[in-house]
């Protein structure tokens, strides 16, 4: 089970890891249920981690507008789990999906209400 919280009174985030060549970082993420793939991290992440950024995919933002991203893939860390992700690299806030969530197993519970939000 993952512990998240809220941040700006409503913004569910979660701490997840995501590895490569260079390391290993553990930021949090938006938990972003419109978001269908996996990761999107910032430049400076992908560049930390030396993701090797082998391509390009159409990503549609929250404003309806489409923008090519690069992607490349990463292993994603949970509760020493260690699986294969697509990592899509954008400016802005890290975002975590459903595929992500999907492919580790969890069930993501967000309580608006008491401001909690657990995987599980």
């Amino acid at each position: 089970m993952v512990q998240g919280k809220f941040i700006e009174t409503n913004k569910p985030m979660v701490q997840a890891s995501v590895a490569w060549d260079l390391g290993i970082q553990s930021p949090y993420f938006l938990l972003d249920t419109g978001f269908t793939g996996d990761l999107v991290v910032p430049p400076e992440l992908a560049k930390d981690l030396g993701l090797n950024l082998d391509g390009v995919t159409p990503m549609r933002t929250a404003s309806n507008e489409i923008v090519y991203v690069q992607t490349g893939t990463a292993l994603g860390v949970m509760e020493g789990n260690k699986i294969y992700i697509t990592v899509l690299v954008s400016e802005g806030i890290p975002l975590l999906g459903i595929s992500f969530m999907e492919k580790f197993g969890y069930t993501a519970i967000i309580d608006c209400k008491k401001k909690t939000v657990v995987l599980e």
